[in-house]
């Protein structure tokens, strides 16, 4: 049986770079992009709110879903965050 999954958008600020991800442990994945714990691309671009997510059954559905949404023109990554957060409030803390 398959855990269930989660995807997920970091940013480095309101329309600042973003980065799409999924997961299966959804709360530590958020707080090591948030203390730069994980070498790579969100360290390098403080990537550190998290601004967007969905939970999905499976993680192999969370990844069907990522990979989806990073073909995505950034305009619709954007309209995605601000239909779910239109403040782009960190919601970091909404996870406990």
């Amino acid at each position: 049986m398959s855990k269930p999954g989660y995807v997920y958008i970091m940013a480095s600020r309101r329309n600042g770079t973003i980065y799409i991800g999924a997961t299966s442990d959804f709360p530590a994945r958020a707080y090591q992009h948030r203390n730069g714990l994980i070498e790579g691309f969100t360290k390098e671009h403080g990537c550190k709110l998290l601004v967007w997510y969905q939970a999905h059954d499976t993680i192999e559905a969370a990844r069907a879903r990522e990979l989806q949404m990073k073909k995505w023109k950034r305009l619709w990554k954007l309209r995605e965050i601000e239909t779910m957060n239109p403040d782009w409030d960190d919601l970091f803390e909404s996870l406990f």
